[in-house]
């Protein structure tokens, strides 16, 4: 289990975006009972209704850890499955590593802010010559804690399609498994940065929070998909408890605001980052960019 660490910004670390390609889904799904009319003007769909979206990951380099957050879809699905999210885009998860002037056997940490197919479908690959299903990172310790993995094992009808178990259980099987121990919603961790614990969307899903060049720089994960889902009604009908989800948006927006962080969109297809302003219809976008602009 982690224990509780307080950590300052170390000079060492450097953060690398990883892209690992893009995929669609419906639209009305992505924005639950959002009007199409007023969430299409930020994330317009094609002709079946769907949005495209990123699988944005991100590599820390920290000290002698190299701490990969979210793995992307992956590569081992069928190509039946693989045809329902229409993945295209350059980007690919071992290239994107290797472009960031890594290898994959150089990962010594892999963070899953949680266990659905679209991030941690990449922890998994079948080996060449014996079809076995392994980690792609055999020299990384895999990052997830005990409530959420319970909760994804035993999954409850509705998100069962997105809980894959051969994306899931060869981490355990592996012995590469550890576990970060939940004591509060917004808590340090060894590995270097802080965790914001919320179950709106699935049970303990954690959002990474760094501190890096000077400001706090969280990674959305399903929290926040995208710029477009700021406002606190824009949740997803993904979400299995949509009112905690409400909540917690707005806990967490309050605090990145009052201490101006900067947010990294893991599914926005067109912005990497954004920071904050209190406008009269809320908190939204200041200012959107990449991460190299950081």
């Amino acid at each position: 289990m982690l224990g509780l660490t307080t950590f300052a910004e170390t000079k060492t670390m450097k953060i690398h975006p990883i892209d690992t390609g893009f995929f669609k889904l419906d639209g009305g799904a992505m924005f639950g009972v959002v009007p199409k009319i007023i969430w299409s003007k930020t994330n317009p769909a094609d002709d079946n209704n769907l949005c495209t979206w990123a699988m944005r990951c991100m590599l820390i380099e920290e000290g002698n850890r190299l701490i990969l957050i979210d793995t992307g879809i992956g590569q081992k699905q069928s190509d039946l499955f693989f045809g329902h999210y229409h993945l295209h885009g350059e980007g690919e998860l071992h290239k994107s590593i290797q472009a960031a002037g890594f290898h994959s056997n150089q990962i010594t940490d892999v963070f899953l802010t949680h266990l659905h197919f679209d991030h941690c479908g990449g922890a998994i690959q079948r080996d060449a010559q014996s079809e076995r299903l392994v980690p792609a990172f055999k020299n990384a310790h895999y990052w997830s804690n005990a409530q959420h993995w319970q909760w994804a094992t035993e999954p409850n009808p509705r998100e069962k399609a997105s809980f894959l178990k051969e994306n899931i259980l060869p981490i355990q099987e592996s012995g590469q498994l550890k576990f970060i121990e939940r004591t509060g919603q917004f808590q340090s961790t060894d590995l270097g940065f802080e965790v914001f614990f919320v179950d709106g969307h699935t049970e303990s899903m954690m959002i990474p929070v760094m501190q890096y060049k000077g400001k706090k720089v969280a990674f959305m994960a399903d929290l926040l998909p995208s710029v477009g889902h700021l406002p606190l009604p824009y949740v997803m009908g993904y979400d299995t408890r949509p009112l905690i989800t409400l909540a917690e948006k707005e806990i967490f927006l309050q605090k990145a605001l009052d201490e101006q962080w900067v947010l990294f969109f893991e599914h926005d297809a067109q912005n990497e980052c954004c920071t904050l302003k209190q406008t009269e219809r809320g908190i939204r976008a200041e200012r959107v960019f990449s991460f190299g602009e950081l």
